[in-house]
């Protein structure tokens, strides 16, 4: 019989992806991620829970628009956070160039397994496959664990807004930020 005091303990395992399909068991997972996060302060502004009736309109509506690319962090295979791409639209040729991202969350549940970093990670090279060349984002001042990972993954800061949000009577203020991920994406052809 095997020593029980001498067995390693289980592995977590941490995952990205691009989802492109939303199953019922992934709808439910991004929902109960998105309580967890709006709970814990950094629900992508939303600030009080909405009905989940909401929140699956939200998320089916997400997966089947075109503009938006809905990538996923998974632990042990369940869905713990999100970020969106937002292509810019097709008139907007000027700036064609260029993909928000937004909606980045990790569940409280979830943090410390190096999602958040993977998951903005992948999302510049879901960018950069799809031929964009700069990423921007913004984000509130209270977000202080976030605005830490994006500076450290190179990404600039040019811009402050003083009434960028109000969250429990509080005006915060927020930071825009942009990264240069493929030079040859934004140069001018000859």
């Amino acid at each position: 019989m095997p020593d029980q005091t001498r067995m390693k303990p289980l592995e977590t395992r941490p995952s990205v992806e691009l989802l492109e399909a939303l199953s019922p068991s992934d709808l439910q997972d991004l929902c109960d991620a998105t309580d967890a996060a709006i709970k814990g302060g950094g629900g992508f502004g939303w600030v009080d829970l909405p009905p989940r009736e909401s929140l699956e309109r939200y998320w089916e509506g997400v997966i089947v628009m075109p503009a938006r690319m809905l990538l996923v962090a998974r632990l042990d295979g369940v869905i713990c956070g999100t970020c969106q791409l937002w292509k810019p639209p097709l008139n907007n040729e000027a700036q064609a160039h260029i993909v928000q991202l937004t909606t980045n969350f990790i569940a409280p549940w979830a943090r410390g397994h190096g999602l958040a970093k993977m998951l903005v990670e992948k999302a510049e090279e879901v960018a950069l496959k799809e031929g964009f060349g700069v990423v921007n984002l913004d984000v509130r001042e209270t977000l202080v664990d976030a605005i830490k990972l994006y500076e450290n993954l190179g990404y600039t800061r040019i811009g402050e807004h003083p009434y960028y949000a109000r969250v429990d009577n509080q005006v915060l203020k927020g930071y825009y930020y942009y990264k240069l991920i493929d030079p040859k994406a934004i140069a001018q052809e000859p």
